[in-house]
């Protein structure tokens, strides 16, 4: 048990507030995105500043307590809670600051990407991110970050210049390409094994407008438009972005009526060029589609497209898997489980990986698959708890489907937290020894081991 007098000698010297079990808001604070996971940290500190996390990280290692750091608390496998230990939440470091004459925006551990998305759009500018503009910066960027950007400008991580971590001794370093370029290197991608990252400094990018949106094609048409989707996305220009997806259509506007509730394949678009109607003819022409919904519109719109839609609070169960190649065997399995999506808000996405992504090789960066074509997420997702056996049995056997035919291990982003240390060695290949090392030098006694972990030695 944590000894109170430690507790009321921790309080005395932080900005921030401590929450512990006993506090009216306890429940509330202790909450994450996904409602699956239900978990009881014995305190939470809600920092203000990053004196207040070195503090944390010292109190944590001195009460040899389980730490864990919570951004956005957007994690799937909930990797930004605990049960009795130490939640270090950083909701309230919200500095963002933009350079439009250096292209480039500094971003504190608790901004949102849509967030970062307000203070961007402003000077023309964007950082590439995710596709939710409620998910945390911090644990997207350090386990890669895939988004609508990625074919265009390569993952998140591609354009984090530096980071500031607060370390497991409870010092502060600054890590770029000069100050320790071996934990520059294990940030991007090594997920939050190696400390607390304080403030991220991106790149930005010109990134204005986008024409963008859905095409969906009947569900009984998902083989003929994956076999075409397979080869037309890696041959597209690099401004066009689109996932593919099996969903059912939301039951309101501003989808047609005729529509609502339908189980469909499709894709989501975001092109970023111009001429754009050349760019989506043969889009438009396979078809015919039940629905082409593109059209320009401001990035940061995109990017809250599905906020609505995956409100915090429900139940997700999800798995992962790289993917090189889509097979004709693989494609007959998609089908089979694309048409058994058991709750309107399950789904499955393939998320490019090819373009600007490929530029860097696999040991540049800890995010290993730079040769891989897309990102598979296979997602169960209810509002309704009783809908958990059947959302978490569809990802589980789907997944065990298609792994077989995926390039073996999985982006760290959209894993459970059951999934075992193997699935770990093989997300990052042969940069998993090189990290391993990374870690023993930065956090010798694994104090940060909430998320996907490796292991010093």
């Amino acid at each position: 048990m944590l000894n109170p007098a430690r507790v009321k000698e921790l309080r005395a010297t932080l900005r921030g507030r401590v929450v512990e079990p006993e506090d009216t808001d306890y429940h509330v604070a202790r909450r994450v995105y996904n409602a699956m996971i239900d978990r009881y940290p014995s305190v939470i500190v809600q920092c203000r500043d990053v004196a207040d996390v070195m503090r944390c990280v010292d109190f944590a290692r001195e009460q040899s307590l389980l730490l864990a750091v919570r951004g956005g608390g957007h994690n799937g496998g909930g990797l930004g809670t605990c049960d009795q230990g130490l939640v270090i939440d950083l909701r309230n470091l919200k500095g963002i600051r933009v350079d439009p004459q250096a292209r480039t925006v500094r971003v504190e551990g608790g901004c949102t990407w849509g967030e970062v998305d307000h203070a961007t759009h402003a000077f023309g500018l964007a950082v590439p991110c995710g596709i939710i503009s409620t998910t945390g910066v911090g644990g997207l960027t350090l386990g890669g970050g895939l988004g609508h950007l990625t074919r265009k400008y390569g993952l998140t991580i591609d354009s984090l210049l530096e980071a500031d971590v607060v370390l497991a001794d409870g010092t502060l370093v600054t890590a770029n390409a000069e100050q320790h370029p071996d934990l520059y290197w294990a940030l991007r991608g090594g997920g939050g094994n190696f400390g607390v990252v304080t403030s991220f400094l991106f790149r930005a990018h010109p990134v204005k407008m986008v024409t963008a949106g859905p095409t969906f094609w009947p569900l009984e048409r998902a083989a003929d438009v994956l076999r075409w989707y397979r080869d037309f996305i890696v041959s597209a220009p690099p401004d066009l972005n689109g996932f593919f997806a099996f969903l059912t259509v939301p039951s309101g506007p501003p989808f047609p009526e005729a529509l609502h509730g339908k189980k469909v394949c499709g894709v989501v678009w975001c092109y970023t060029g111009d001429d754009a109607a050349n760019v989506f003819a043969p889009v438009a022409a396979f078809g015919p589609p039940l629905l082409h919904g593109v059209h320009e519109l401001p990035f940061p719109a995109l990017q809250g497209v599905f906020d609505g839609l995956y409100p915090p609070g429900e139940q997700w169960y999800w798995r992962a898997d790289f993917v090189n190649e889509l097979s004709d065997a693989a494609i007959a399995e998609h089908v089979k489980f694309g048409a058994a999506m058991p709750t309107p808000k399950s789904t499955m996405h393939l998320y490019p990986i090819d373009g600007a992504a490929h530029r860097m090789k696999p040991g540049d960066t800890a995010f290993s698959y730079r040769d891989a074509n897309w990102g598979a997420v296979f997602a169960g997702v209810s509002p309704d708890a009783a809908d958990v056996p059947a959302i978490t049995a569809w990802s589980k056997a789907y997944s065990d489907a298609l792994h077989p035919y995926s390039a073996g291990g999985a982006y760290v982003n959209m894993m459970m937290d059951d999934e075992g240390d193997d699935r770990v060695r093989a997300s990052y290949r042969d940069n998993y020894a090189r990290l391993a090392a990374v870690k023993k030098r930065y956090d010798p006694d694994n104090l940060f081991r909430v998320n996907q972990n490796i292991r010093p030695h």
